[in-house]
């Protein structure tokens, strides 16, 4: 078979295939299969698995089908959003489960896909059939909301200059005409121009919240010894994963005014596996930059909750 040229480098490889180093029988789900990458590895080391690979991007989907090819008696492909699929899952021996929230080398380089800072058109979909896109955002979002989007999700301060300026500037049809239109805003090179393009990115995908349904799906779908993974990339998506794994871990859920635990103590859903993120190795960073900003947490569940 002719070896396939990989338009994706998964991020922190190792360090995710270890974290489910207790892995049981079962099914493992790979909530963002993009290009394989994960799903491969975790394949390759634990052969005792099989593999739900999860994906709205057909294009990516179409390429991990042909690199997962010697592993297809033990894989299945859902073509839907993660949050979606994940309900079709109930009832399944889940031994594992990883979402890597972030936008795939390809995605964010093929000019066609809209997400470059100079690419000719203004689209950012992760998935190429839905209908919202940036054009949406960029082009039709009031003031306010354009500041709320830039404020939040960007964190940039000059969250209102900005959104001035966009205002003023419509129609605006290009990713390169938005760039140079930040440009003038005072946004002064690719470093402060990627906050801002993350923040459309996030909006046009509501990628918060189907990151919050994602963690709502697992729960539901998780038994005893299930482990989950999520790596994020931004510091919004990895506060969201502490803050689940944190409730989840308590076994007190009393109000904080409480004298004294009248729940039983008893409600904790799992163990936190990572005390800290794992990031990525200096050896990573320097082969792949994109990983720098990548954090990977694990949480296994607990049987009879």
């Amino acid at each position: 078979m002719e070896e396939l040229k990989t338009p994706h480098i998964p991020v922190l490889l190792k360090e995710t295939v270890d974290l489910y180093k207790d892995i049981k029988d079962g099914y493992f789900v790979d909530c963002t299969l993009g290009f394989g990458g994960h799903s491969e590895a975790i394949l390759e080391k634990y052969p005792h698995i099989k593999l739900i690979g999860i994906d709205q991007d057909k294009e990516a989907m179409e390429f991990a089908k042909k690199r997962l090819s010697k592993y297809s008696n033990r894989v299945e492909f859902i073509n839907k959003r993660a949050s979606e699929a994940l309900k079709e899952l109930k009832g399944l021996p889940i031994s594992g489960i990883l979402a890597d929230i972030g936008v795939s080398s390809y995605q964010l380089d093929n000019p066609e896909r809209g997400f470059t800072f100079d690419s000719d058109i203004l689209d950012m979909r992760m998935n190429p059939s839905q209908d919202f896109s940036a054009r949406d955002v960029v082009n039709f979002y009031d003031r306010q909301s354009l500041e709320e989007i830039l404020k939040k999700y960007a964190e940039e301060r000059r969250y209102k200059k900005i959104a001035d300026f966009i205002v003023k500037n419509r129609p605006i049809n290009s990713n390169r005409e938005l760039s140079e239109i930040l440009m003038k805003a005072g946004l002064r090179d690719k470093k402060q121009l990627a906050p801002v393009f993350q923040a459309i990115r996030i909006e046009v995908n509501n990628e918060l919240k189907e990151l919050e349904n994602i963690l709502d799906e697992a729960e539901k779908i998780s038994q005893e010894g299930s482990i989950l993974g999520i790596i994020t990339f931004h510091s919004l998506e990895d506060r969201i994963v502490k803050n689940r794994f944190k409730e989840w871990s308590k076994k007190c859920i009393c109000p904080p005014e409480a004298i004294r635990c009248e729940c039983g103590g008893n409600h904790q859903k799992g163990v936190i596996l990572t005390k800290k993120p794992i990031t990525a190795s200096k050896e990573e960073i320097a082969k792949n930059p994109r990983s720098r900003s990548a954090k990977l947490r694990g949480f296994m569940f607990k049987g009879n909750r």
